[in-house]
């Protein structure tokens, strides 16, 4: 069976709206710094509920999926390339901030994303 961009992008949008259960090391925010040329990930903690919602460790309040938010990382990390920033994160960072398989591949398949975005100068969503 022959693949087509459309048909990839079908999966991995079907892919997307799955349940994921959320890491209690804490969430990233993804973005380019294009003056830089840089792909940064702000690390946000959280604390996950009984219920399995990100809460704010400061306020005891869920966090929202949506919308803005106003909290303070806890940790800038920035790379030039997705396999720079895994290696910063993943690698060299202790305790690691991800502790969760599935969250660690979700974070280098976004920055790979990120990375192809900053190279070809397309815009950059996170997923």
């Amino acid at each position: 069976m022959s693949q087509t961009l459309e048909n990839l992008t079908a999966i991995d949008d079907k892919l997307s709206k799955r349940h994921i259960d959320l890491d209690p090391g804490g969430y990233f925010i993804i973005y380019l710094d294009r003056e830089t040329s840089l792909i940064c990930a702000k690390h946000f903690t959280n604390i996950i509920d009984d219920r399995g919602l990100a809460v704010d460790p400061e306020t005891g309040k869920p966090i929202p999926a949506r919308g803005k938010v106003e909290r303070t990382q806890s940790t800038l990390f920035t790379g030039r390339t997705a396999k720079e920033l895994c290696v910063k994160i993943l690698e060299e960072t202790r305790p690691c901030p991800v502790t969760m398989l599935d969250h660690a591949a979700y974070l280098g398949r976004e920055f790979l994303r990120a990375e192809i975005a900053l190279l070809s100068d397309r815009e950059y969503v996170q997923d």
